[in-house]
């Protein structure tokens, strides 16, 4: 079995997407906070595939490896952009500076003059510690979800918004985990988990708040199970035998709902029909899924399907027989 290398995971043929200049979102300059691996990558280049010049940030490079010890590297986001075909730049940049921050884009309103797209996808959930009461945590060490899931946003935003809101028709998209109607009625199994990713919708539905008087828009966006390069490692699958394995009753990992599962690129799709829509700000303040975007606008994920992930969860709760097939 040959597994993809992280840099070539999702790889996809240049000659596939149409000139730039035909493309969706050409002449836009976004920003992809977090767009190392998973969710940010794959938004990342998906922008640039609709045309966007994609500015794309994150700690982890060739000569500071990640802390997650995994092997992706912010150039190698940028790297795949432009062997696409793509418009793309990486900078290095941790996102609990806020003076590198401004520096980013800085060097961004130097460049374009402009922005129009940013998206904020740190998340930092490989810091959880499961099952684990609250007061029993070591409470430095949980933080770190926190600071990464949240703060890191919140300092994004305050750089980046005064060129965002520059011309009208930014888009502000929060990269956020469960729906608005999942999170009000279920806890997330940790305190640092729970608070950090409400806060995140909230922190869209404020923005968008504000940012509708100077015609912007503000929107979180939650994924439904990513079969990220992460979750797939960790399950010892392959992006080619992910449903195979999940539905294989002598394995124990993945586990059967795996099947369920969604690419990122469900979520690049998102926010690219989202940043594509004129009519967008109808969603402003509000945090949407992928599956509902997905209706909405008439794309598919890579396999060409649409998995509906949180429909799915939820029948789980009447049915642990539930079958994940009929959910996709």
């Amino acid at each position: 079995m040959n597994t993809p290398t992280p840099e070539s995971a999702h790889a996809a043929d240049p000659d596939d997407f149409a000139p730039l200049s035909q493309r969706a979102l050409s002449g836009k300059v976004a920003l992809v906070a977090g767009a190392t691996r998973g969710a940010g990558r794959a938004i990342a280049r998906d922008l640039a595939r609709a045309g966007a010049f994609v500015h794309c940030t994150g700690r982890s490079t060739h000569e500071r490896p990640s802390d997650y010890a995994r092997t992706e590297t912010i150039e190698g986001t940028a790297a795949l952009i432009t062997d696409e075909g793509g418009q793309a730049e990486a900078h290095v940049c941790d996102h609990l500076d806020p003076a590198r921050i401004s520096q980013v884009i800085g060097q961004i309103e130097a460049d374009h003059g402009r922005l129009d797209i940013l998206v904020n996808d740190i998340g930092g959930e490989a810091y959880v510690e499961w099952g684990t009461p609250f007061w029993e945590t070591e409470l430095d060490t949980e933080m770190r979800l926190f600071r990464a899931g949240l703060l890191t946003h919140l300092h994004t935003a305050h750089a980046a918004l005064p060129l965002l809101t520059r011309n009208p028709g930014g888009l502000h998209v929060e990269i956020t985990d469960g729906t608005a109607e999942f999170n009000a009625g279920h806890y997330r199994e940790n305190i640092f988990l729970d608070l950090t990713k409400t806060a995140v919708s909230r922190l869209a539905f404020g923005l968008g708040h504000e940012l509708a008087k100077v015609e912007a828009t503000a929107v979180a966006i939650t994924p439904g199970w990513l079969r990220s390069e992460m979750m797939l490692d960790h399950f010892g699958t392959t992006e080619d035998d992910w449903m195979r394995d999940s539905l294989d009753e002598t394995r124990t990992e993945p586990p059967r709902d795996f099947a369920i599962s969604e690419t990122p690129h469900l979520l690049g799709r998102s926010v690219v029909a989202l940043a594509a829509d004129p009519d967008r700000h109808s969603f402003n303040s509000t945090t949407q899924d992928t599956h509902g975007l997905a209706l909405h606008y008439g794309f598919n994920d890579l396999d060409g399907s649409r998995p509906d992930s949180w429909s799915f969860i939820t029948a789980l709760e009447n049915d642990p027989a539930a079958d994940p097939r009929e959910f996709r």
